[in-house]
């Protein structure tokens, strides 16, 4: 007889972030700290195209780019990302320890220095995902 009344609010909450980060360590690491420290679910790919792949099958509530990837950078992917259909406004954070503040500050992102403050990366992440 259970209408499972304490399920849908605790599910409701629980959101996508994809985290695009070639360095398999630091990947890792995020999405582990993402994992354990907030109610949300966290996956990783290692470059843009994977990136895009994945986008085919979810939808991604937050993006966290690393600004220096293969083929394609963290700028251009969040471009190529937002140009698609249905993913228009999902928020983004890029990270990097050498960040191209002009190109950055043409867009709605949030940008934020390797190596990470872990406490401020994850408020970061409750913030934009309450928006």
């Amino acid at each position: 007889m259970s209408q499972g009344k304490e399920h849908p609010s605790g599910d409701e909450a629980v959101k996508t972030v994809l985290v695009v980060e070639d360095d398999t360590g630091i990947g890792s690491f995020l999405v582990q700290a993402i994992s354990q420290e907030t109610p949300h679910h966290a996956m990783l790919v290692s470059d843009g195209l994977q990136a895009i792949k994945a986008v085919s099958n979810i939808k991604p509530s937050l993006f966290i780019l690393d600004y220096q990837l293969p083929r394609m950078n963290g700028l251009e992917l969040y471009d190529h990302l937002h140009a698609t259909k249905g993913l228009e406004q999902i928020p983004a954070i890029v990270i990097s320890a050498r960040l191209p503040k002009s190109e950055i500050a043409k867009r709605n992102i949030i940008a934020m220095s390797k190596p990470l403050e872990l406490d401020d990366f994850l408020q970061t992440i409750e913030r934009l995902l309450a928006e």
